[in-house]
């Protein structure tokens, strides 16, 4: 198999490095867990400004591949860690992401997912009115969020359509932004952006069902990725972002 070299596309000298730790860390998890048809590339070298891992030749996402992909993920997700967070800071997609481990999901949500992002945007008005609704309801979200979170998984972190591959074996995940959290996170950004079958989520509920309250999870867990993006991309995601606010406000 041909190798696939990735060049650093950030400004942050440790993107790499923090991308090879999430995939030797998924790859871990998944034995752990005995899954072997969902798979993660093998990090060859790394390095700054380089990362070397296999080259995938694609195929179509067929309903088999996605019922792997969606069995692979749950049995992951079921795997119980620790603690919640992360023991070092990383990166999702183009932005820093701020880690630490703790054993209250909520509030490492709220303040380190949430927070961080409502305090890195520039309009001073949209950030006061991002960080009012965070003060006014940050007790009652770490609340609800540490009720019906049954323990920490570990996440791949940004999951979406982009960052997984197929080939004619089966799926691969790709570009982690690894931390412990609630399983659910990662669920919910499949969502966020399409590009998943009905056959993913048939797999993934026989195999670990989601919560009575995923639907209202997924707004809040997609708030996080919809301020990345606007933080990132500018205001196309700003009315995303205000549409799941209102459902954290109706908590």
């Amino acid at each position: 198999m041909a190798d696939y070299v990735k060049n650093n596309p950030t400004s942050f000298p440790g993107a790499l490095l923090y991308e090879a730790r999430g995939l030797e860390l998924l790859a871990e998890t998944l034995k752990e867990a005995g899954v072997s048809k969902l798979r993660v590339p093998q990090v060859k070298s790394v390095s700054e400004r380089q990362l070397v891992i296999p080259r995938i030749s694609p195929a179509p996402a067929s309903e088999a591949a996605m019922t792997m992909l969606g069995e692979g993920v749950a049995r992951m997700h079921a795997v119980r860690q620790p603690q919640y967070g992360f023991e070092s800071d990383n990166m999702i997609g183009l932005s820093p992401q701020k880690n630490r481990l703790t054993d209250d999901w909520g509030d490492f949500f709220l303040k380190d997912r949430l927070g961080v992002q409502v305090a890195m945007i520039r309009n001073r008005q949209v950030r006061n009115e991002f960080k009012a609704v965070l003060e006014r309801k940050g007790d009652v979200l770490a609340q609800f969020l540490n009720r019906y979170c049954e323990h920490p998984s570990l996440l791949h972190g940004d999951l979406w359509s982009g960052n997984v591959l197929f080939d004619n074996t089966g799926p691969w995940m790709i570009d982690p932004a690894v931390y412990y959290g609630d399983r659910e996170a990662d669920i919910a950004m499949t969502e966020l952006f399409g590009g998943f079958l009905a056959a993913f989520y048939r797999a993934y509920d026989r195999a670990y069902p989601r919560t009575e309250v995923y639907d209202t999870k997924r707004a809040i867990y997609n708030l996080y990725h919809t301020l990345n993006h606007y933080n990132l991309f500018g205001a196309s995601y700003l009315d995303a972002c205000r549409r799941n606010l209102r459902v954290m406000e109706a908590l």
